[in-house]
Parts: structure tokens; C-alpha cells; sequence
């Protein structure tokens, strides 16, 4: 039987508007002298998803909507995947350099996936300098999150040039259910729905002060406190959980909302140099990263005399991926917010704050994972939570945006890989940008000793996304020590 979009991957459909979008994606440059005639051909491409396409399901899924919008839709699976209309191929025009290369991945990233297809395009981009290609693929976020994005993007990757044998694919597809089917779970979901909206009572109340635009309310974090104190049933004391900031979003230049234009930077900093910080300071890897997005993002924004007097509000996606009871749902990242303190001066003090910070976020997310974000989605009737989602994105907007801006930082192998022979010199991720988490995103992957770093905004926002690469090895260098 097909699965069916959790109401969290539902959303990400939800939401969409010609600004904001849903697919991310990810930017992996080659080295093709180790190729087969020192090339890569999208006819090699194709020829390695179709031996590979059952180690990346996603690729193959196609929405079925269900009559009405009555529930969420299903995947169905096919096994024919119309390949010339997925695997594209162009070039830059010479000399082909890295802005160039930017600027056509910002175009690429902002166009809307078609949902009557598979939802992923990838592009094989010839003409770069050096003699380097590039491969962009992008997949919507209602399939997959951005772990479960690397493990497809792995799926098509060798560890040496010479590609690995892969069994045939003898799995069954997954079909999606039948119309009476699928009317008849629809109308069982619409009948349980009060039970899900006192789950999601019980579960949320207790924290209020997780919920973005909620939590800044005054005293939502005192009733959170009480009842988390007391328990919700007045018997049994909630679990005791790490206080969070009052987080009160401060206006950017790059609040939203944004338009459907994009700008596309990229760059790469040394993970050596990144971990004698780490060992310099006695913090971790990510507080680094999350540091140095400060740094940058705060001489942005002096440079501009548009620095808050207050720190900013980041998102930060966390996975649950190896916790998470139903592997059937593409999206299990929670998202947590914090403060980053761009109104610090002294660069060390920064890194000293976030660590803090970053260590009072973790605490509390493994004292008690905040799975009521799932129930909170599941809670809605599916015929409604389109319309709530985006009425929800329209008011945070321009009202009270959750957040200044996301930042991520995704994990990856620390050994070279191989795509069709040719060696995977960088994978820059590609991410979401939207009106509720603002006009920057900063996604960081880590990769063969290096952290390659995507920066992906808003063009009328940010217009010198450029900027953002020099400020973080900037930041990186003056922490070095």
C-alpha cells in the first residue's frame, strides 16, 4: 500500500505560493578527468538513476491527491520515470566562474516543481572553469528532509571511480489506495479529529514557549512553567525541562515577505580549522558554524547600520530521523528557535553565548523531543490545513515573523565519493527560504575535510549574497588560535 503524507509533509504543499517554496536541493561539482573519456554525459546520468532509482524512492513517487481535499494525499510509485523530462543539461556561457555558476542556481531553485510529476528535476551543467561540471538536483521537501535528501543524493554515489554493482530492484510497488479507499479513511481521520486536537492539548500546552510568534507572547513561558510543573492531569508532574529565552524577533532588512526571486552563494571553510576552534574553546563543531553565521550576519548587517540592539531569532532544523517510531514519514526534523547574539561585539564572547545557548537547546530537546509539532499538524482536518497553513504564513509575515533567519548544519561523509567516475569535488546544499523564517538561509554540509556552505536568499533582501562567503572565513580566521 502507498504511504500518505504525514500532515507535517502536507504542509510543506500547504504553503506554497509563487515566493515561497518547498524543494531543496543541493549543488555537487565534479572533477571529470577521472571519468570514462574525461566526461560526464546526462546519457551516463540516466543510465545510472535507472539502475539506482529503487535505492532512492523518492524519485519515483508521484502525488495522488484525494477527491476534496478531504485527506492528505498518498505516493503512488512508478516504475517508468519519463527521465528526459527530470535529467536536463546546459551550460555558462565563458568563463564560467563560481558567480556565474550562483546565478544560475538561483534561477533553477526558483521555479515551482511540477506536483503531476515526480517531484525532482536535476540539471548536468557543463562550462564551468577548470574543467569542472556540475550536477543541481532539487526534490520537494514534502518527500523528503534534508538527512533523508543526503541519503539519496548518496544512493547515486560511488566510493571509487569505478561504479559498485547494485541488485536488480524486485520490490513491490506501492499503489495508492482505490476512491472508496481512500473517501473512507478520509471521513475515519474527519471522526477522530477532536482526539487529536486533545492530544495536541495536552502535549503543546506544557510548551507554549517552544511554539514560534506563541512564545513571545508575555507569560506564555509562565503558564508553560506551571503546568509543566503541576501536570496537565494536576497529579503528575511534567518532566523538568532547561528554561528557554523570551524570543523577541527583531525587524532586518531581510524580514519578510519575500518575493520569488533568489540569490545563490557558495564557499567552503576547512574542517581543521574549524575543529582547532572547537578544541581552542572547549565548544563543539556546530556552536562554530552557528558563531561564525552570527559573525557574518552581524557585519552584514553593521556594514549596513541595520544591526538590532537585541540578538536575532534563528531556526534550527533538528532531526529526529533516528528516534522516530514510523519510518513512512518523510519529514521528521523538529525545528527549535534561539538567539544568536549579533549584538555582541567581542567574537569570542559570541562564541562563548551561542554555546550556551546551543547547549540549553539540546537539553531540552532530549529531555522530552517536541513531537507535539507532529500532533499539532495531524490535529487539523485535512480539508482545512491548507487554507490554515496559509493564512498562518500570511499573518506571521506581517505581523510577528518566528524567526530573523535558518540556520543548518547537516553532517556528511569525510572520505572523497564519485558520481558516474567522476570525483565529487564539493556538495553545497541548497535550501528553503520563506516569509515566516526570512530571507536567509545558511546551510552547511560537511564533506571530505572541508564544510561547504550554501547561502541562499532573498535578491531584492540581500542583494551581495557574495558578501556572506568572505565574512564567515573572516569570522573563521579571526577565532583561529
Amino acid at each position: 500500500m502507498a504511504r500518505q503524507l504525514s500532515a507535517l509533509d502536507a504542509q510543506f504543499l500547504n504553503f506554497e505560493t509563487a515566493a515561497n517554496l518547498a524543494h531543496i536541493a543541493g549543488l555537487t561539482v565534479l572533477d571529470p578527468s577521472s571519468a570514462p573519456g574525461g566526461v560526464v554525459t546526462k546519457d551516463a546520468i540516466i543510465d545510472l538513476l535507472k539502475g539506482r532509482l529503487h535505492l532512492a524512492p523518492p524519485l519515483r513517487r508521484r502525488l495522488v491527491e484525494v477527491p476534496f481535499g478531504l485527506d492528505h494525499p498518498y505516493w503512488a510509485e512508478d516504475r517508468e520515470v519519463d527521465f528526459d523530462y527530470h535529467v536536463r543539461e546546459l551550460a555558462l556561457p565563458p568563463p564560467g566562474n563560481d558567480h556565474q555558476l550562483g546565478e544560475q542556481v538561483a534561477r533553477l531553485h526558483g521555479r515551482r516543481l511540477d506536483r503531476r510529476k515526480p517531484l525532482w528535476e536535476l540539471y548536468l551543467i557543463h562550462g564551468l572553469a577548470g574543467g569542472r561540471v556540475a550536477i543541481y538536483t532539487k526534490v520537494h521537501h514534502a518527500a523528503i528532509d534534508g538527512i533523508e535528501g543526503a541519503e539519496v543524493l548518496a544512493a547515486l554515489m560511488d566510493l571509487t571511480p569505478e561504479p559498485r554493482e547494485v541488485e536488480p530492484d524486485e520490490t513491490p510497488l506501492e499503489i495508492a489506495p482505490d476512491l472508496p479507499e481512500m473517501l473512507n479513511r478520509g471521513f475515519t481521520r474527519l471522526l477522530d479529529n477532536p482526539s487529536a486536537v486533545l492530544r495536541f492539548i495536552g502535549s503543546a500546552v506544557p510548551r507554549l514557549d517552544e511554539l514560534p510568534v506563541v512564545a513571545q507572547i508575555p507569560g506564555a513561558g509562565m503558564v508553560a512553567r506551571i503546568i509543566r510543573g503541576v501536570g496537565w492531569t494536576g497529579d503528575t508532574p511534567g518532566p523538568e525541562l532547561p528554561d528557554l529565552p523570551r524570543l523577541t524577533v527583531p525587524r532586518t532588512p531581510f524580514s519578510g515577505p519575500i518575493t520569488p526571486h533568489r540569490r545563490f552563494a557558495f564557499g567552503r571553510l576547512s574542517l581543521a580549522e574549524v575543529k582547532k576552534v572547537k578544541n581552542a574553546h572547549g565548544v563543539t563543531v556546530n556552536d562554530v558554524v552557528m558563531a561564525l553565521c552570527a559573525t557574518a550576519v552581524r557585519r552584514w548587517l553593521v556594514q549596513r547600520d541595520e544591526l538590532p540592539a537585541e540578538p536575532l531569532v534563528v531556526g534550527i532544523p533538528f532531526s529526529t530521523r533516528g528516534e522516530a517510531a514510523d519510518d513512512s514519514i518523510a519529514n521528521q526534523v523538529l525545528l527549535a528557535t534561539t538567539t544568536i547574539p549579533t549584538d555582541e561585539p567581542d567574537p569570542e564572547v559570541r562564541l562563548s553565548l551561542v554555546s550556551t545557548a546551543m547547549a540549553a537547546v539540546k537539553e531540552r530537546f532530549s529531555v522530552a523531543p517536541a513531537t507535539w509539532l507532529l500532533e499539532f499538524s495531524q490535529a487539523m482536518p485535512a480539508a482545512l490545513s491548507g487554507l490554515a497553513d496559509r493564512a498562518a504564513f500570511r499573518l506571521a509575515a506581517r505581523t510577528v515573523p518566528a524567526m530573523n533567519l535558518m540556520i543548518s548544519n547537516v553532517p556528511g561523509p569525510q572520505l572523497p565519493l564519485y558520481i558516474c567516475g567522476a570525483r565529487v569535488l564539493a556538495q553545497y546544499p541548497v535550501s528553503v527560504i520563506t516569509d515566516v523564517s526570512g530571507g536567509i538561509n545558511i546551510t552547511v554540509f560537511s564533506y571530505d575535510g572541508f564544510l561547504d556552505v550554501g547561502i541562499v536568499v532573498d535578491r531584492e533582501m540581500v542583494p551581495d549574497v557574495w558578501d556572506f562567503v568572505d565574512y564567515l572565513q573572516d569570522a573563521l580566521t579571526e577565532l583561529m588560535p
